[in-house]
């Protein structure tokens, strides 16, 4: 079932991801046609695969259309790496407080980045012309974003908290020179701050 899906990741038909959604179909708590990225030949692909009957789109989910890409205002980006954490594939790269900048081969089109930019600097562009669904998206593309939301998925969120190690003890040296000793300290604390960002 996973297999049928295009991968990108969206959400749009109202589950977290593709492996979610194709489990609610398997488990027949979920209909065959909400995926938009997938469009009609998508929903093919399940009635064939689940024996149901294809049904068309179902227009609450989404409309099919051209493959979209993301794209990053440079000049308006200000760096502050939301649209990284939103990002399922891995598809924007930057550093905070730095410009960020989509890798049109691994982009997936799943608007997700656009909600969380606060300047609004990022928009879609169609980029597959008149071709829609499946037409838009190969295989290797699906099997590729596949295999990049599960590196991003199985890696913990840069923001968790990790323990903070035990403060370092002060050698007998520096307890001889305060300032050693102040100097040590300092760099402690610089660590313990580094492990945890």
């Amino acid at each position: 079932m996973l297999a049928e899906l295009p991968q990108t990741q969206c959400t749009r038909c109202g589950y977290p991801d593709c492996a979610a959604y194709a489990q609610a179909i398997a488990d027949e708590q979920a209909p065959i046609n909400r995926c938009p990225p997938g469009g009609a030949e998508g929903v093919e692909r399940l009635a064939r695969l689940t024996g149901l009957a294809a049904l068309p789109l179902d227009p609450a989910y989404g409309t099919e259309g051209p493959r979209q890409m993301a794209f990053i205002d440079e000049d308006w980006c200000i760096g502050c790496t939301l649209c990284l954490k939103a990002c399922p594939v891995d598809a924007i790269i930057g550093a905070s407080k730095a410009m960020h900048t989509v890798l049109e081969a691994h982009c997936t089109g799943c608007e997700l980045c656009i909600p969380v930019c606060p300047v609004d600097c990022i928009h879609l562009e169609p980029i597959s012309g008149n071709l829609t669904g499946w037409a838009a998206w190969s295989q290797s593309q699906a099997m590729a974003a596949r295999k990049r939301y599960a590196l991003h998925a199985a890696r913990p969120p840069a923001d968790a908290l990790s323990p903070v190690p035990p403060p370092e003890e002060v050698p007998a040296a520096a307890q001889a020179d305060p300032r050693r000793a102040i100097v040590e300290a300092a760099l402690a604390r610089a660590r313990a701050r580094r492990t945890q960002s």
